[in-house]
């Protein structure tokens, strides 16, 4: 199919299939195997319906108005977030309910019911309002992993007031570009928060950024604790700089929730772009909620009793929707960690996991193929039988990693969900529903009901391997770039007409699955074969000796492009030229001669942002010889020299 226009080679074929259980099945949120049919009859009725679970102030005139590639959800509806995730949980049996527990990294645990969730955020609303901080002002929150992060998360939208939420491993440059592009007038951080054993200076960092920022008026800061500066050696500028407990020390704990529209500016996110400034993604108020609340409850199964945690940070799309907003709207308990996996060892993960008794565990591929190298001996000291539902959200996962994810955490008996969704999205949009599908390892299987995504060729032509397409707008779809409409509709609506253009490859097999093949940036084009790099780094992984991999297109002269290699093995595996013959023997047994990689590189890491992504893009500099790119974004940006020098080393050999 390589002659199609736009179309993908698909070569690995995966035919391993796991049913949910009987007793899954018959107490599963979502048991109806027609919902699917019901939501594609009548969607915008079938968005409605799970609407009309939350609170509304006023209810709409309309579901939807569609005017591409700008949509409104919920026309005339008044509500509020925070008033969702809290309040309403207080007049029933949740008032005295875990909605948060919270584990730090040096081992300090703090829980919060709805009623002192509640108190915290109407008291910080108090608090920004004191500040001068009205509807519609941006505030800029730069924490820890801390509960103060959630505490002002759902302040600023009992207010009104958007947030932009900037992970705390980001540099002070960074930071301040986030800062600007929205002209947030209160920036919240802390004097420090822990990582690995190390301390992250999160106010020195601050106040970096705010020297080359015009728009901010206060800085709030939090104390994390005496162990990460002292009160009195942080530095504290006068009239502008105050103390997080100082000002909750006199703050009211009542505050009447703002009533907004369902349209309403909710948060801003900046993603990294392929070049030029973070875009500042944009979500509303209750379509996003919306989708958020039912992936939340019919994704993961959602109990009233279940210990669910996600091991994103607040930093990312993953923590505003499924560790804040989704969870809390529905009364859930919700575990959050400060710190590394493999910190004080490479158990901890897994001791929390016994220490709480987590049933619903939410991961990404990554963290599971660092868990793979690291071995099985670590979880196997814990007890995990509670662990009822696995998930996977960040990356495609290779189908050896699901494998390993289903055996040694989940003991063959967990389902897990796969999904497949983005900052953009807002909200899951491909996902198993883990009481009716059937898993394949490594795709993410259907559509959520009440989505529609397809793939598409060059031109717009239905294919089976091609270009992932969303066709009709979703409840929690962005609803711009903040301040750039241009190059909201370039990026994303460009490629067809009025038809979501998410950047991704994908195939569909036999049974109507979806499988992400990678970005299309990332494609490699090998003698007219257009070969998705999920496919021949899945191959890689099912290799016994290979815990993690990355490939990428390096220039040839005869084939246009061919591949080269670049892979994490296992603990205890050398990386020998015996090996590197075996692995690409494997590859070309495993999917077939045209995807044997050229050259294997053995590397200890590989180039990863801090939310877990390889970046690609670095690797086709290294493999190229061009200058490497911005290395901001990267949990450990001294990868790159290392990865580079080895690759240079190697290629002279």
């Amino acid at each position: 199919m390589s002659g199609d226009a736009g179309a993908f080679d698909a070569l690995l074929s995966e035919e391993r299939r796991f049913s949910p259980s009987e007793e899954f099945r018959a107490h599963a949120v979502v048991a109806d195997p027609g919902v699917y049919e019901t939501a594609a009859a009548d969607r915008e009725g079938y968005w409605e319906r799970w609407a009309r679970e939350l609170d509304w102030f006023q209810a709409w005139d309309r579901v939807l108005e569609w005017d591409p590639p700008y949509a409104k959800w919920f026309v005339g509806g008044k509500l509020n977030v925070a008033h969702n995730c809290l309040d309403r949980h207080l007049d029933g049996p949740r008032r005295n309910k875990a909605a948060l527990v919270w584990e730090g990294e040096p081992g300090d645990v703090r829980t919060y019911t709805y009623w002192d969730l509640h108190r915290e955020v109407s008291k910080f609303s108090n608090v920004l309002r004191g500040l001068g901080v009205e509807k519609g002002d941006r505030v800029a929150i730069y924490l820890p992993m801390i509960p103060e992060a959630a505490i002002a998360m759902l302040a600023c939208a009992r207010i009104g007031a958007p947030h932009s939420v900037v992970f705390g491993g980001f540099s002070p440059e960074s930071l301040a570009d986030r800062i600007n592009d929205a002209r947030a007038k209160v920036v919240i951080t802390a004097d420090g928060g822990y990582r690995r054993g190390g301390i992250v200076h999160l106010k020195a960092n601050a106040d970096e950024a705010v020297r080359l920022c015009d728009c901010v008026e206060h800085v709030v800061v939090v104390a994390r604790g005496a162990g990460i500066t002292g009160q009195g050696q942080v530095r504290m500028e006068e009239g502008r700089d105050v103390w997080y407990h100082d000002l909750m020390e006199s703050a009211s704990a009542v505050c009447e929730p703002e009533v907004m529209d369902s349209e309403d500016l909710l948060y801003i996110l900046y993603t990294s772009g392929t070049t030029g400034k973070p875009k500042g993604v944009v979500h509303t108020t209750g379509g996003y909620l919306t989708q958020v609340y039912a992936t939340t409850k019919a994704v993961f199964d959602l109990k009233e009793d279940d210990m669910y945690w996600c091991t994103a940070d607040v930093g990312w799309v993953t923590g505003h929707s499924y560790i804040v907003y989704g969870p809390l709207a529905n009364g859930a308990t919700v575990l959050m960690y400060e710190g590394a996996p493999d910190w004080p060892d490479r158990g901890r993960f897994w001791e929390i996991c016994q220490k709480y008794g987590v049933t619903i565990f939410y991961t990404a591929p990554t963290a599971i193929r660092a868990f793979m190298r690291w071995g099985e001996d670590w979880p196997g000291r814990y007890d995990l039988s509670r662990i009822r539902l696995l998930g996977t959200v960040g990356e495609p996962i290779n189908p050896e990693a699901w494998m390993w994810y289903h055996r040694v955490i989940g003991g063959e008996r967990c389902p897990i969900v796969d999904t497949w969704w983005q900052t953009e999205t807002g909200a899951i949009m491909i996902t198993p529903l883990p009481g009716l599908t059937d898993t394949k390892p490594g795709t993410a299987t259907r559509p959520f009901p009440g989505i529609e995504a397809t793939i598409l060729d060059d031109v717009g032509g239905e294919t089976t391997a091609g270009y992932l397409a969303i066709t009709a707008p979703w409840p929690s779809m962005l609803r711009g770039i903040y301040g750039d409409d241009e190059r909201y509709r370039a990026t994303y609506w460009s490629k067809w007409d009025g038809v979501y253009f998410p950047g991704d490859g994908a195939k569909r097999d036999g049974d109507d699955y979806l499988w992400i093949l990678g970005r299309v940036d990332d494609v490699l084009n090998v003698a007219g074969h257009r070969i998705g790099t999920m496919e021949v780094e899945s191959a890689l992984v099912d290799h016994q000796s290979v815990a993690e991999s990355a490939v990428v297109g390096k220039t040839h002269d005869i084939k246009g492009q061919s591949i080269a290699a670049f892979v994490t093995l296992k603990e205890g595996v050398e990386g020998t030229a015996e090996m590197e013959a075996t692995l690409k023997q494997h590859v070309a047994d495993k999917i077939g001669a045209i995807a044997r990689p050229e050259m294997v590189v053995f590397t200890a890491d590989l180039p990863k942002t801090r939310s877990g992504k390889i970046m690609r893009r670095l690797l086709r500099d290294i493999a190229e010889g061009r200058a490497v790119g911005d290395t901001t974004t990267l949990a450990d940006p001294a990868v790159v020299q290392r990865l580079k020098e080895k690759y240079e080393e190697e290629g002279d050999a």
